[in-house]
């Protein structure tokens, strides 16, 4: 009896290649929009930080006095000045009796435009409003523009 020598098949064809490079293809092209909005929202993260800075001021404040300050001067807070690094352009705040809004417009020169992309000169609103019993405030975050909401961390988004 003759043996027969069957060579086994060495390697990929190349539809078996093509496929996997549109397999590849498609998770990219799913993948890279995820990433740019995730780095944009991690970068706003930075701005919420310099909030979380002002809101605990102002809890002093109100622990203090029982109400609102109605400006930021008298918050102790800063409106401008946050550094070219900063992503933080301004911040405003007003407040009156136990109610009171601090606002943030994010992007600081042509570098924070370029790594912030479409959330460059977002605004972001937190209002503040204090339980008169316990000298206690609760914030409430949200973006001026509800478009851009998916640039936010979850905190802020709802």
């Amino acid at each position: 009896m003759k043996k027969v020598n069957m060579q086994r098949q060495q390697g990929f064809t190349l539809i078996e290649l093509m496929i996997v490079i549109a397999i590849v293809g498609i998770l990219a092209a799913i993948a890279l929009p995820a990433y740019q909005d995730y780095t944009v929202r991690a970068r706003m993260s930075e701005v919420l930080a310099t909030a979380a800075e002002a809101k605990t001021t102002i809890a002093e404040y109100v622990a203090a006095r029982g109400r609102m300050p109605t400006t930021a001067a008298q918050a102790g807070i800063l409106e401008s000045g946050f550094g070219d690094a900063s992503f933080v352009a301004t911040a405003t705040f007003a407040g009156a009796g136990l109610t009171g809004v601090y606002t943030i417009a994010a992007s600081n020169g042509e570098v924070a435009r370029q790594q912030l992309g479409a959330a460059a000169d977002m605004d972001i609103t937190l209002t503040g409003t204090v339980d008169a019993n316990s000298r206690r405030v609760t914030w409430v975050c949200a973006p001026v523009d509800t478009t851009l909401a998916k640039y936010l961390p979850a905190s802020c988004r709802g």
